[in-house]
């Protein structure tokens, strides 16, 4: 009865190792597929300012996949929009200009990018204009005639808050694989153990 477990215990002991070894390898490639994320924003995110900003940025912790970003400047009406003409990359910041702003109120920022790992995020900031800006005196409709690449804008403030929890869409989600790898190390464990048994 000794000599029949003392070799089972001494397989199982690889065995476990082999399999928090797996587990550790899943763990650790976790961060290499993490999303970008906005670190920062000019204006800042709930900021106040007197004087109407002629340039949104915004700064994400890895370069996102040049070309892809969306930027959208909405009014205090909810849907005049400001931004001009197409997102401007450099590295890990995006900037897209404003064309002159018009009543005091907040004014909301959409964004979506796409991540170096092909998946889309996306999210929405603001900050508040405390004086009326240079066009509040034109029509409301005014800014948006003339601001370039407005007419079908991809995001605005509203939806990309509601799609920023959905960021995985067009990539390869990591759980499959985690739970592959599991089922894969489980089954060689219990394989194992039945041919020793």
């Amino acid at each position: 009865m000794t000599s029949s477990s003392a070799p089972r215990g001494a397989f199982l002991r690889p065995a476990l190792v082999a399999l928090l070894i797996g587990l550790l390898a899943l763990v650790g490639a976790g961060p290499a597929a993490a999303h970008d994320v906005l670190e920062g924003s000019d204006p800042a995110d709930g900021s106040s300012v007197a004087t109407a900003p002629s340039r949104v940025t915004l700064t994400f912790g890895e370069a996102p996949t040049p070309n892809t970003a969306t930027i959208t400047v909405v009014g205090p009406d909810g849907t005049t929009h400001y931004e001009s003409g197409a997102p401007v990359s450099d590295g890990e910041k995006i900037s897209v200009a404003v064309a002159p702003l018009g009543a005091a109120g907040r004014y909301e920022i959409g964004w979506r990018v796409v991540s170096d790992d092909g998946h889309p995020v996306s999210g929405a900031l603001s900050f508040t204009l405390t004086t009326p800006g240079p066009a509040a005196a034109v029509p409301s409709a005014s800014p948006a005639a003339g601001a370039p690449g407005t007419s079908a804008p991809a995001v605005t403030p509203s939806n990309a808050a509601a799609a920023a929890p959905a960021d995985d869409e067009g990539g390869v989600p990591a759980w499959p694989f985690v739970l592959l790898a599991v089922v894969v190390v489980i089954g060689a464990v219990a394989l194992v153990l039945r041919r020793r048994a």
